[in-house]
């Protein structure tokens, strides 16, 4: 028996099947004073991120019992750092803090990873009836339709979506340039919109996380974008957070202009 039978189209229905399941559980919670936690950090916990973590294990872990299982609810040191073969990497709630607020800019993240790579995405909005979805070797859909990024704008200011300490820190030369939207708060979410043209790009904080882009990261490539480093290097999974520094997410033809924001960050 092959390891791994599953064509990535398979997978493909198991993670929007997974996802749209575990959105449905969250949104029992929503707007109705869950309880919370802190992790490291001051990070939020609800119990609807752990209720929605719970059925994506069961969903996804009961339909392929040989894949590794990364999620940002379980503990540390039993995350699968392994990536030689399929893993699914999950975040049952991207943007807990929004969730909290009663915002709808919240989502539930799944990938497949094959030897540290995406190759099956899907980022679900349950509150907006989004899903966005993807596969190594399909077209990026937002709900069954293709997507894709914008064109580059020309001269016209970049539609940008920023976190606030990222916006404070823009060059003086460059703020002739961006149009600053509000930010986004989950980052998956804010990649698929980048994904779908509706935003131009973003720019990403530091020590990001393998289960808030590993979905949208895959979802943006198959749209026509890039995810990348402001030296033109990818993600790469499967290594301490730490590693990472600002991160730019756009349209191949605005990468360049988007790296030259983010190197030229003001101090």
């Amino acid at each position: 028996m092959k390891e791994f039978a599953a064509s990535l189209d398979d997978d493909l229905v198991l993670l929007r099947d997974a996802a749209r399941r575990a959105g449905e559980i969250a949104l029992g919670y929503f707007r109705k004073d869950p309880q919370v936690w802190y992790k490291h950090g001051n990070s939020p916990v609800s119990e609807a991120d752990y209720a929605a973590d719970r059925c994506l294990k069961e969903i996804l872990g009961g339909a392929r019992p040989g894949y590794g299982w990364v999620s940002e609810e379980m503990p540390a040191e039993e995350r699968e750092a392994e990536l030689r073969h399929r893993v699914f990497v999950v975040d049952p709630i991207d943007g807990t803090r929004a969730f909290l607020r009663g915002e709808e800019f919240w989502c539930v993240s799944v990938a497949v990873l094959e030897r540290g790579v995406p190759v099956a995405g899907v980022v679900y909005v349950p509150s907006r009836g989004e899903t966005f979805e993807a596969t190594a070797t399909g077209p990026a859909l937002l709900n069954g339709k293709p997507c894709s990024v914008s064109g580059a704008p020309g001269n016209t200011p970049i539609r940008l979506s920023l976190p606030d300490s990222i916006l404070r820190r823009i060059a003086a030369a460059d703020r002739s340039v961006v149009d600053a939207l509000p930010v986004i708060p989950s980052l998956a979410y804010r990649l698929a919109l980048v994904a779908s043209g509706r935003l131009d790009g973003t720019l990403i904080r530091p020590r990001a996380n393998d289960w808030d882009v590993a979905a949208a990261d895959l979802i943006l490539e198959r749209a026509g974008g890039l995810f990348e480093d402001v030296d033109g290097r990818r993600w790469r999974y499967g290594e301490d957070p730490s590693v990472h520094g600002v991160m730019v997410a756009g349209a191949l033809g605005l990468s360049p202009r988007l790296r030259d924001i983010a190197r030229n960050l003001a101090a």
